[in-house]
């Protein structure tokens, strides 16, 4: 009778492991693409064939040795390994799984809240039903499992008794769909019978281009971008609000080629039903991206549009904006009513001379009291002197034509003038140009420079003349040699002078988290991003620099509070060495910002309204007295100026009135 039982238990165990090796290796799999379970509202979409592979190599870089200090990245990482941990003997199971298609989303879920989204392909191993029936017998005992039903698939639900979080997890055909966002979830069993990403022509026509030999592809849909930057900031950003309406998909393949670099190539395509820049840009050409030889080395975002030619260009935008004929009406009649008045000609006067790149530039601002950026426009002419004999015809018919009176001034030999005409950029090249507003212009090498406020333009003469230009700057030199000379699109970042300024881009919350998070910020202190045409395309290039945070410090000069209690002797040498360097600095002046070069006087006030600082200017130059106060009135700092010059005897004033020192000029 025993041996009866287990000859029983035997045959039907064999007869169990038969039934399971003829599905698994002999019945064909109903395969379900892993990208029609991602829900339509994706922000972007990390692929990898390999995920345990390329983790290793991911984990085990500098990069992300840095980036694992960071709390954000910190709770990334355990939060891969809370998905991982679920599960008794998780090496065993995982490493039995093996490297599989896996692909994680990101999806807002609030305002200021994103989720993330997985989709594991179980391939033959979907047929394995002891997994997906009996998944509670691979959970950890400090977690607890239940089931429910939606749309006739079950949910297994997965809660974390220490976290309080819920993994939701279920299988449909091949695929393991797991989120601790129980929405997304339901929104993949919801769409599955009929896919929205991968079903788009869109981004079917990137996933083909894009490679599988490198670690991971990264899959971004532009559509959502402006809802993503709602989380780090309420300001609408008009580049931004460009690109998403620009573009369609982008894909990239990523690599690791170096502990200090991330490479990743790829393809975008453009929204066909939009009329926009990169739409006309992508018909354009390509052109070289020079605008660098005169941007200053401060420059913290300097974007380029460059072509063919301009002329092409604009006939190819005019193509475009004639598909929208209500909005074209509008466009049209602006530049026939601006010619109109003042008896010019718009494309004999102005784009005649225009080269093949205009670029955006977002500086640092050169004032180190002020937190205001400095932007700047800036086109390449491809003659200078036609551009400069058709700008000076331009404002001699607006001198003609209107009470607009402006002396012109000669700045360090740059002249600097006023093209008194509003709104001109906005109906000439569109919203994205709708800041610079009657704005300012000098000459300077053979490119022209545009910006609302003259003492901008003052500050990119003195770089320029000083050398101070990305086109000097070594790293930048080293940078861009990553990229092709020759683009439709380019965006380089510098970002610890961005993290200077970006206080005035976020809001309030991001901005602590960027104070708490500057490390891990400035570490990649270099990025850059290209399109060029390919076909209907773009062919795409992203390229980030790592440095080591304190080298980065140490370059851009960060200054770091000691909060270690100095002896004595070391505060009598601190404040010995800091009377020294006051008594040398202490007159170096920083540049003053008028908003008009007509105006004669500069005043600046502390916030109870009392005067801060005043100084007599004259045709746009410093020129005469200069007088500094303390909060209290009492004079600080006064002297003279001749033509930017400081002429005469300077003098230092203690807070009670007494003359410290004074330096001879």
């Amino acid at each position: 009778m025993k041996k009866k039982i287990i000859t029983t238990t035997l045959l039907l165990f064999f007869s169990f492991i038969s039934y399971q090796s003829y599905l698994f290796f002999i019945v064909s799999t109903d395969s379900l693409q892993s990208i029609y379970l991602i829900p339509k509202d994706a922000i972007y979409v990390l692929e990898t064939r390999k995920p345990i592979d390329n983790w290793d190599k991911i984990s085990t870089s500098e990069i992300w040795k840095h980036l694992q200090k960071n709390e954000y990245f910190n709770e990334l990482t355990e939060s891969l390994n809370e998905l991982d941990g679920v599960f008794n003997q998780k090496k065993k199971v995982f490493n039995f799984i093996g490297n599989r298609s896996l692909l994680i989303s990101a999806h807002m879920i609030k305002k200021k809240e994103y989720a993330l989204f997985y989709v594991l392909d179980l391939q033959k191993f979907s047929k394995l039903t002891l997994l997906k029936n009996h998944l509670n017998t691979f959970v950890n005992k400090n977690f607890r499992f239940s089931k429910r039903s939606y749309h006739n698939e079950i949910i297994n639900e997965i809660y974390d008794k220490t976290s309080r979080k819920t993994l939701y997890i279920t299988f449909i055909k091949n695929q393991l769909i797991a989120s601790y966002t129980h929405v997304l979830v339901e929104a993949s069993i919801d769409q599955y019978q009929e896919p929205i990403i991968g079903r788009d022509l869109s981004f079917i026509e990137i996933h083909k281009k894009v490679g599988y030999d490198d670690l991971f592809r990264l899959y971004f849909q532009y559509d959502y971008l402006d809802d993503y930057m709602y989380y780090f900031s309420d300001k609408p950003n008009d580049i931004l609000n460009l690109i998403s309406k620009s573009l369609v998909y982008s894909g990239f393949s990523f690599d690791l080629k170096s502990d200090n670099f991330i490479y990743a190539n790829g393809f975008t395509n453009t929204n066909q039903n939009t009329t926009s820049y990169l739409k006309a840009l992508q018909k354009s050409g390509k052109g070289k991206i020079e605008i660098a030889k005169i941007a200053p080395k401060r420059t913290a975002v300097y974007v380029s549009f460059a072509f063919n030619s301009f002329i092409e260009f604009y006939k190819n935008f005019e193509v475009i904006q004639k598909e929208n004929p209500k909005q074209y009406k509008t466009y049209q009649d602006n530049l026939d009513k601006i010619e109109n008045v003042l008896k010019i000609n718009i494309k004999d006067n102005f784009m005649s001379w225009i080269g093949n790149e205009i670029a955006l530039l977002h500086m640092q601002s050169s004032d180190k009291t002020s937190n205001e950026n400095e932007v700047a426009l800036v086109i390449k002419t491809n003659s200078i002197k036609d551009a400069q004999t058709n700008l000076d015809f331009i404002l001699k018919q607006i001198k003609k034509r209107t009470p607009v009176k402006f002396k012109q001034i000669n700045y360090k030999d740059h002249k600097i003038s006023f093209l008194a005409i509003k709104g001109f950029f906005k109906f000439f090249l569109g919203k994205l140009f709708q800041e610079f507003d009657k704005p300012y212009f000098t000459f300077i090498d053979d490119c022209i420079v545009f910006s609302n406020h003259p003492s901008t333009l003052k500050n990119i003469i003195n770089d320029y003349v000083k050398k101070n230009t990305l086109h000097n700057a070594k790293d930048y030199q080293s940078f861009i040699s990553n990229f092709d000379k020759k683009s439709s699109f380019f965006t380089y970042i510098n970002t610890p002078t961005l993290y200077k300024g970006l206080k005035n881009y976020v809001d309030k919350n991001t901005i602590n988290k960027l104070e708490k998070n500057k490390n891990y910020i400035i570490c990649f202190p270099q990025i850059g991003f290209q399109l060029t045409p390919y076909v209907n395309l773009f062919e795409s290039k992203l390229v980030v620099n790592y440095q080591d945070p304190k080298i980065v410090k140490t370059k851009e000069q960060f200054k770091e509070m000691t909060l270690i209690g100095p002896t004595k002797n070391q505060i009598t040498t601190a404040t010995n060495n800091l009377l020294s360097i006051d008594k040398e600095r202490i007159f170096n002046i920083s540049e003053v910002y008028l908003n008009n070069l007509n105006d004669n006087t500069y005043l600046k006030k502390y916030t109870s309204g009392k005067t801060h600082i005043k100084l007599i200017f004259k045709n746009g130059m410093k020129h005469g007295k200069y007088r500094e106060y303390y909060p209290n009135g009492k004079t600080k700092i006064s002297g003279k100026f001749r033509k930017d010059i400081q002429i005469g005897t300077w003098r230092y004033y203690s807070i009670n009135g007494n003359l410290i020192f004074k330096k001879k000029f």
